[in-house]
């Protein structure tokens, strides 16, 4: 897949098959549009385009709402686009400027004098331009005076799936990765950097990689402890996980720990990614940490079992 930040540099492709939208999560919905897209571009023996905005546009927009939370990072995107067979990723810079265009000029400036669109492929209820005034009535408009032609995917293509990113982001928000993943198509992942922490698992035989995530806007599920796979140097180990604030040992502020098993490298500072199986319980304030040491080799072979029921 081609990765264009620049506009400009798009240039030669041979009968462009366009989608547009915010893609965040590339969930089951947006992989339906992807493969009519994909279809589409076999029958006009073309490529196809999907156009993206970085930052998202409510960032933009609404620079001082704090609740947004996103599913994908802007790399995580590019990887899971190309994993679905996207032959061209433009990322757009969502600007303040060009939220003020209108539909039409979004259509003839961006579509056509820039992408040169031969056909464009839309979800259902689709919106664009200023204060989101563009539908599919006016893409059905445009399309013959600038010489494209445009397809919707039909409601019910889409409705029967039931999914969308909001829906995701509540089961991921109270830990419900189980639903997530099945909405996503894939799992959901959280990519961080190794740092210090306070080396108390280690003392009770569980050694833990504190996890730093640099996006504020990456969605954190929800507290409680976790089965995940961790790739670290693209090598997948299997783990357990625990978000919030580590009531027994009275931590302050949330963290996210990972203990990886059958690992003792010291990696402070390397970035590794985290793969949410499935969630086992509650954090819980044990009274002792030998409580919380029997508690953690339970989560451990519980952990293990889930593992094989996935192979």
């Amino acid at each position: 897949m081609k990765v264009y930040t620049n506009l400009e540099d798009f240039k030669g492709v041979k009968n462009p098959v366009v989608t547009t939208g915010t893609f965040d999560g590339v969930h089951l919905g947006h992989q339906k549009i992807i493969s009519r897209l994909k279809d589409v571009a076999r029958e006009e023996k073309g490529e196809t385009v999907l156009l993206t905005f970085s930052p998202h546009p409510r960032m933009v927009l609404f620079p001082d709402d704090n609740e947004l939370k996103l599913l994908n990072t802007l790399p995580e995107k590019i990887e899971l686009l190309d994993k679905y067979g996207v032959d061209h990723l433009i990322i757009y810079p969502f600007t303040k400027e060009f939220s003020r265009l209108t539909s039409i000029e979004f259509v003839r400036n961006i579509l056509v004098n820039s992408i040169q669109t031969k056909r464009l492929v839309i979800g259902y209820n689709h919106h664009f331009g200023r204060n989101r005034e563009g539908s599919f009535e006016h893409l059905k408009e445009y399309g013959p005076l600038y010489g494209f032609e445009v397809e919707e995917i039909p409601a019910k293509d889409i409705d029967h799936i039931q999914i969308s990113s909001t829906k995701i982001r509540n089961a991921l928000l109270i830990g419900d990765v189980k639903t997530a993943t099945d909405y996503l198509g894939h799992t959901y992942t959280l990519t961080g950097t190794v740092v210090t922490g306070k080396k108390l698992g280690r003392t009770i035989g569980y050694p833990t990689a504190n996890i730093q995530v640099k996006d504020q806007y990456k969605l954190i599920p929800g507290d409680g402890v976790y089965a995940v796979r961790i790739k670290h140097k693209n090598v997948f180990y299997g783990g357990m996980l625990n978000i919030g604030n580590n009531p027994t040992v009275e931590g302050k502020g949330k963290s996210i720990e990972v203990n990886i098993f059958d690992f003792d490298k010291v990696i402070y500072g390397d970035e590794a990614t985290i793969y949410f199986v499935e969630r086992l319980r509650d954090e819980v304030k044990f009274n002792n940490l030998e409580e919380l040491k029997e508690q953690l080799a339970k989560d451990k072979l519980e952990s293990l079992t889930k593992f094989k029921s996935l192979a």
